[in-house]
């Protein structure tokens, strides 16, 4: 009996356990699980989202709230939530539209969305399965259908699944406020890895910068303007008739000696990677791929071709294990070139003359070891999560001792796990510029934290008033790249003139100022789950007067950034005060607001994260009432995985006021990283910054 088949009957027996099996259980505490009484398990699990052991099994209480209906709507199958209370909803994923959900509903099916003009921005590059819910009192819940068939969110009075496929099971997390949901969320689909500290610099794109004399005149400019970057992106144009792990012998006849000169100016490199092969017989990855039977088929078995950049294309079948090692494989010679990082676009597939865009919904995935065989209408949703995940593992092998970055345009829920995402073919536009906040914090709030959207504008040409605004805005973005067209003006810092181009510089530096912090955020971000950008009410869950506030939003907890276009803003309670990084301001900075009872690490500007060190902090400080303040910094080597091994270092910081002393005592509670350190104190009161001498030590002193 061959293997499939075995696992096929292993299935079959777990599915038939399952239906005879009670219908929901316990399986942690505030975390239930709820499975319709025809579930077959074959159908739609392994699951790609929960990485968590989900298979305990304890008694309902008795009193848990929030029960799903399993029924069938227009034929289909669903499942269906109903609440005695009005509830505030969120998630969803990448969504265009307001941060609170309720009254809309989101179709979950991966598509090249060009501008967000098809299907009013509801059904973009990605799918989660997701919807977190706030009660007046803060009190919360999120829940997960664990499936990836096309399927429909409807959010009224009710939270409504609508699936195109087979029964599937729902995950319910009751906890008392969001932030504890999104922590469990990150413990049950897992949590973005540590990125390298290189990753959180601003970046610099465009489809495309051809030839490679253009890249490293680009970061000759960034340098002699002194405006702080950290990356320099390739685009298609890059390779050779956009065939992929391939470079075009003109405009880049050396990719090494490219990426040398960009390490040589403190730059990294990412290339962009599409899974669509060129049908070349010719082309050694193509020949490869058809000899090893890599592709996605018809329905009818032959290989399934579309157009796509390079023409008519193959695509790799990401569910076949000796698939996503080939294509792990195609890395090594890639990587070995100097490359730093790998951007995978138009993997949600995008197909030109496909099917709404993409493949037809019976094309037949094989699968093999856990994933079963089944059609594209099963395994569309989690295309580009299989791609980025075989990426990752491929650069790793290349680099083991580097921290892998990858992007996607393409994702799924729990795909945090293996890249960082973008919101897509955005444009140029006051409307998409302030859709992109409640935009980014809806991604946050469904479990990917490294995003943003494309500063300034993919499409279109943006006016200098509109860029001075994103860019100021931008820097703030967990995610930080300028991306444009080649079909649209320049849109560098200085393309704009010399007053935008100091507003760049300034936003810019100010994100450099930060990194201390930011990289704080990511750290916990990596280890709960918590997002980095957050809704304003998380600063106060209980005022529900916050609750739909999508203008300004949190960094972490002790931020608040605020447009200068905002108008009519909801602040929570507190004494937030002004964040000054600099003397330098503008019409356009963004205020950032810092809150009471918060220490702030911020560093010195620096020209890219290669200056990066902590070997001297100011410490911004807004005491609260009771004059007291506290906050962390978490430190490590910005690269490489010694963090895994105590080469690492957390400092809390207390502050106190005693006789009109602002003491701060630091103490150093977790790792073995030991650095000799000096602080300042910026004591931050009624619009206006103090600040003390450098000093060392466990203790530093405000008079």
């Amino acid at each position: 009996m061959r293997k499939n088949s075995i696992m096929f009957l292993a299935l079959l027996f777990v599915s038939f356990q399952l239906a005879v099996a009670q219908t929901s259980s316990l399986v942690q505490p505030d975390v239930a699980i709820f499975y319709p009484k025809d579930f077959k398990a074959y159908k739609t699990l392994p699951s790609l989202a929960v990485t968590k052991d989900v298979s305990q099994e304890k008694p309902l209480p008795a009193n848990w709230a929030v029960k799903p209906q399993f029924l069938q709507i227009e034929g289909k199958n669903a499942v269906q939530f109903t609440f005695p209370e009005h509830v505030d909803l969120y998630g969803t994923g990448e969504v265009l539209g307001d941060l609170r959900r309720n009254g809309t509903d989101v179709t979950l099916w991966n598509t090249d969305n060009y501008e967000y003009g098809k299907f009013e921005g509801k059904q973009l590059y990605q799918a989660h399965p997701w919807v977190l819910g706030v009660r007046k009192d803060g009190s919360s819940f999120g829940i997960l259908a664990d499936h990836s068939w096309r399927q429909q969110i409807v959010l009224d009075d009710k939270v409504t699944f609508i699936s195109e496929g087979p029964t599937f099971r729902v995950l319910v997390i009751e906890k008392d406020s969001p932030q504890e949901v999104m922590k469990a969320l990150g413990e049950l689909t897992g949590t973005m890895a540590m990125p390298p500290l290189w990753a959180l610099g601003y970046q610099q794109s465009r489809y495309s910068y051809y030839p490679d004399t253009s890249v490293k005149e680009l970061a000759d400019e960034f340098r002699a303007r002194k405006i702080p970057a950290d990356v320099i992106w390739m685009d298609i144009d890059y390779m050779d008739g956009f065939r992929v792990f391939t470079f075009d012998k003109e405009g880049f006849p050396d990719p090494k000696g490219l990426n040398d000169y960009l390490h040589d100016k403190d730059f990294k490199s990412v290339y962009m990677i599409d899974p669509g092969v060129k049908q070349d017989s010719l082309y050694t990855i193509y020949q490869q791929g058809t000899a090893g039977d890599h592709w996605v088929q018809t329905a009818g078995g032959k290989e399934f071709n579309g157009e796509v950049w390079p023409g008519q294309v193959a695509f790799p079948d990401y569910t076949q294990p000796r698939t996503q090692k080939w294509w792990a494989s195609l890395y090594t010679d890639f990587m070995n070139l100097g490359i730093d990082g790998v951007w995978n676009d138009m993997n949600e597939p995008a197909v030109f003359d496909g099917p709404g865009g993409s493949m037809p919904d019976s094309n037949l995935h094989r699968g093999g070891g856990a994933l079963p065989m089944d059609k594209h209408l099963r395994y569309h949703n989690v295309y580009g999560l299989l791609m980025v995940r075989s990426s990752r593992e491929g650069i790793m092998a290349v680099n083991p001792e580097k921290r892998p970055f990858v992007l996607s345009r393409a994702n799924f829920l729990g795909g945090q796990r293996y890249a960082a995402t973008w919101t897509g073919d955005n444009s140029s536009t006051w409307e998409n510029l302030k859709m992109s906040i409640p935009m980014s914090i809806n991604l946050s709030l469904s479990g990917q934290p490294f995003n943003g959207p494309d500063i300034g504008g993919f499409t279109k040409s943006p006016t200098p008033e509109v860029f001075a605004n994103w860019i100021a805005l931008g820097a703030y973005y967990p995610f930080s790249r300028n991306h444009t067209s080649n079909e649209t003006e320049a849109q560098e810092p200085w393309a704009f003139g010399e007053e935008i181009e100091q507003v760049s510089r300034t936003a810019i530096n100010r994100r450099y100022r930060l990194l201390p912090y930011l990289y704080t955020l990511f750290h916990e971000a990596s280890q709960t789950g918590m997002p980095i950008m957050r809704p304003a009410f998380f600063a106060d869950i209980t005022d529900t007067s916050l609750r739909g506030e999508q203008q300004s939003f949190l960094l972490g907890e002790d931020l608040m950034v605020i447009p200068q276009w905002a108008e009519d803003l909801k602040m929570p309670q507190g004494d937030w005060q002004d964040l000054t990084l600099e003397e330098n301001t503008d019409k356009y900075q963004a205020t950032v607001k810092l809150r009471d009872g918060a220490v702030l690490p911020v560093g010195p500007v620096i020209q890219s994260t290669v200056d990066y060190s902590t070997s001297e902090i100011t410490l911004f400080i807004n005491l609260d009432a009771e004059g007291k303040a506290s906050g962390s910094l978490y430190d490590d080597a910005g690269e490489g995985y010694g963090y895994q091994s105590g080469d690492y270092s957390i400092l809390d910081f207390e502050a106190t006021t005693v006789d009109g002393q602002v003491e701060v005592r630091i103490e150093q509670t977790e790792g073995s990283r030991m650095l000799d350190r000096k602080f300042k104190i910026a004591l931050v009161q009624n619009g206006a910054v103090k600040y003390s001498e450098w000093q060392s030590g466990d203790s530093i002193r405000l008079n």
